[in-house]
């Protein structure tokens, strides 16, 4: 057990890792708290959900959509000055919002937009924060894959700690009360990561290689990727609407979505530990065959979801299946370090949030549209397992976009670390 701690030991022994780690997880608590404060606000100061829905979707897409222009700005001029910008005008956004509640509705829609367009870019920043202090030639790069793994897993904790923080704020306070501590944690929590020493060792890159037009866009086997983030990204927002929809079948009234939640959360917390286990492994095949393999391997989990019968046996298969989501997102990540060039890195993970915010988009509104049909709840869910299996066989393609480009950037970092080693 000890020796297979080691490497994130390790891990927490770099320059700055404590504060990517621990700062990190409280700047971005909102991911997980502020879709779910979004919707109960606007519920309760309307008291329709079709209203604040529609509050949540401009939120999320005016942040997909404004998200690579601020990786941009962070490739070129630094992360830790845009971080420090928004650390401040999200929280003002999060007032603003909450001033709005009180007003008309197409008031609220402009506040939720400007709230979601100026949250900071911080999974961005703290990824390509990693992937430099793990780089080719440096001094960790043998650390790279624990130090993805536990960022992938605390990442993925948070959208289990995230509702249960707005439940606890909502019993005590009231539905402000979760977006002002957001407002509050965002701003310490950003602040502190922009300062710490793993941002400020950002260094400038030569004019030259400043990014232009589509960007990563551009790059070899980087549009492949993104049609893998695409299929994930569908599948779990279809999962999402799926899941509770199995609990309605079964329960009725409130019963309903206390088993959802139960069930839901059961699938969220075992996706860390097998991120935790992943981040031990020293897996031989290439990064683009371990995504196919771990890609495939959910849409069988999804597959699976479909033949269960009951509650019970649906939460023991999501407990099973989970533990296959955080690996998974560990190699999406590692890939998008590996393509990308580091004068693109902020920018490149960027597009993970826009790519995956607009198919989620289209796979919720697709499972809702075949979970409203008799019996569509298991099709709901083979629903999901094609979308990831046609992400599988994008990503394992022997000779496809992404298996050229990995096999490009293997090279690359092999000659990197040759001219480190003859220095």
């Amino acid at each position: 057990m000890v020796n297979a701690l080691r490497p994130y030991l390790a891990v927490l022994r770099m320059p700055g890792a404590r504060v990517l780690l621990v700062a990190g997880v409280l700047a971005r608590l909102g991911i997980g708290m502020t879709p779910l404060a979004l919707l109960l606000l606007v519920q309760q100061a309307t008291g329709r959900y079709i209203l604040a829905a529609a509050a949540g979707a401009a939120y999320a897409l005016a942040g997909g959509a404004l998200s690579p222009v601020a990786g941009r700005l962070a490739d070129r001029l630094g992360p830790a000055r845009v971080l420090w910008v928004t650390a401040v005008a999200h929280p003002l956004a999060l007032v603003v919002l909450l001033l709005a509640t009180r007003g008309p509705m197409g008031a609220v829609f402009v506040a939720a937009g400007i709230a979601g367009a100026t949250y900071p870019p911080l999974a961005a920043a703290i990824r390509g924060a990693w992937n430099r202090l793990t780089e080719p030639g440096g001094e960790h790069p043998h650390l790279r894959a624990a130090a993805l793994a536990v960022e992938t897993s605390m990442s993925e904790l948070l959208f289990v700690v995230g509702p249960l923080l707005v439940a606890a704020f909502m019993t005590v306070a009231g539905p402000e009360a979760p977006i002002a501590g957001v407002a509050v944690v965002t701003l310490v929590g950003t602040a502190t990561v922009a300062s710490g020493t793993a941002m400020r060792g950002w260094r400038p890159h030569p004019p030259a290689v400043a990014t232009r037009g589509l960007g990563p866009l551009r790059l070899p086997g980087f549009a492949a990727l993104m049609v893998c983030v695409a299929g994930l990204g569908a599948a779990f927002s279809a999962a999402a609407v799926t899941v509770p929809a199995f609990a309605t079948t079964h329960a009725g009234g409130r019963d309903a979505y206390g088993l959802a939640g139960v069930l839901l959360g059961v699938w969220g917390i075992s996706s860390p530990v097998g991120g935790i286990w992943f981040g031990t492994r020293r897996p031989a095949m290439a990064l683009h065959r371990q995504f196919g393999w771990l890609l495939g391997a959910l849409s069988a989990t999804f597959a699976a979801y479909a033949l269960m019968p009951t509650p019970l046996a649906l939460g023991v298969a999501l407990l099973l299946g989970g533990a296959t989501i955080a690996p998974a997102l560990t190699v999406e990540i590692s890939l998008v370090g590996r393509i990308a060039p580091a004068s693109m890195m902020n920018e490149a993970f960027t597009w993970l949030v826009t790519v995956a915010v607009a198919a989620s988009a289209g796979g919720s509104a697709m499972a809702g549209l075949i979970v409203d049909q008799p019996g569509g709840v298991p099709w709901a869910f083979l629903f999901c397992g094609a979308v990831t299996a046609l992400a599988a066989l994008v990503a394992g393609w022997p000779r496809g976009p992404l298996a050229r480009a990995d096999a490009r950037a293997g090279a690359v970092a092999i000659d990197s670390s040759a001219s480190t080693v003859g220095r």
